[in-house]
């Protein structure tokens, strides 16, 4: 038994819903290895749970498996929002989303991300299998207790910046893949534009004196991060 196997098998196990989502991805999508996982969605519920928050905002939907773990720990009437850029997913994310009974709390824009939010404008809602999806982009005053990271690598960067004024002091964001399978440190990957961007994040979130930060060697690299200014 390797030692993340023994942390799989010593941690709460997924529900059934997950554990579809994980079997259906790794058969019918490209790039399963995206989904958060086993180990990570605990975490994320974890999280999400201790700080029990009343909105979540999710960059990067993939097959709907991280905003389900979300999803898990908001406040009676909470909402998550998610943005998925690739709208060949937008099947798959609704029926995934549709098997839970957290379906409800969920709203999926399909669109990219860095537009989404720079926009922040309302469009009407239309009802998507017990989900709801819309495709323009958020309210003018939408405020989020925490915020998930999880999409274009070369963006994150701008999308601290897009969010930081969404969030209020005492906020959270996670930022997922900042070790990247250890390329962050690989002098073989200087010239891979994904690899740039995370170190570029990395390096500026960490001389960042509004934000208290810490990187969990956790999967691929999460980073917790808490406004304080």
């Amino acid at each position: 038994m390797t030692l993340e196997e023994y942390i799989s098998v010593h941690s709460t196990p997924e529900n059934e819903v997950l554990e579809s989502i994980v079997r259906d991805t790794h058969i019918h999508i490209l790039n399963p290895h995206m989904l958060s996982g086993h180990v990570q969605g605990r975490v994320l519920s974890m999280i999400s749970h201790m700080i029990r928050p009343n909105r979540i905002l999710e960059l990067g939907t993939f097959t709907g498996y991280s905003a389900l773990c979300l999803a898990e720990g908001l406040s009676e009437d909470g909402e998550l929002v998610t943005i998925e850029h690739n709208d060949e997913l937008e099947t798959t994310i609704r029926r995934n989303l549709a098997k839970s009974p957290l379906s409800s709390k969920i709203r999926l824009l399909i669109g990219d991300a860095k537009e989404i939010l720079q926009r922040k404008s309302l469009s009407a809602k239309r009802s998507v299998s017990g989900a709801v999806c819309q495709r323009s982009g958020l309210s003018a005053s939408a405020v989020f207790d925490l915020v998930f990271i999880d999409a274009d690598k070369r963006e994150y960067c701008a999308y601290l910046d897009l969010v930081y004024p969404l969030i209020p002091v005492g906020g959270f964001i996670l930022a997922d893949n900042t070790l990247w399978d250890g390329h962050i440190i690989d002098p073989a990957y200087d010239k891979d534009k994904q690899t740039l961007g995370l170190r570029a994040f990395n390096d500026r979130l960490a001389a960042d004196e509004r934000f208290e930060k810490v990187i969990l060697p956790l999967r691929d690299g999460l980073t917790i991060i808490r406004k304080i200014q």
